[in-house]
């Protein structure tokens, strides 16, 4: 849980929450996955899940859920990023701002 308190305070915390509309925060042992409200992404991603790599980057994955197949795809994925990053690819995918 540690990883996942570590990752959302770096993309902004409760500012985050509040500024992209997140919701439904699931902690793994090396990553942190949430729900992005419907129809608000511009890449029309659905949840993001951004994971701690071996080499301490981050690989963040962009998914859709189609609930007509029940299946999840992978829009887009951006391995290597850097702590500093985060906020700045979340952005450029989805078009949400994550701070003011």
């Amino acid at each position: 849980m540690t990883v996942a308190k570590i990752i959302l305070a770096q993309l902004g915390g409760n500012r985050f929450i509040a500024m992209t509309g997140a919701r439904n925060f699931v902690g793994h042992p090396a990553a942190l996955s949430f729900k992005l409200p419907r129809g608000l992404a511009g890449n029309k991603a659905s949840h993001v899940k951004i994971t701690l790599d071996a080499n301490d980057t981050y690989t963040i994955d962009f998914l859709a859920w189609n609930a007509r197949k029940l299946e999840m795809r992978t829009i887009s994925s951006t391995p290597g990023a850097y702590a500093d990053d985060l906020q700045r690819v979340f952005t450029l995918e989805t078009g949400l701002d994550t701070r003011l």
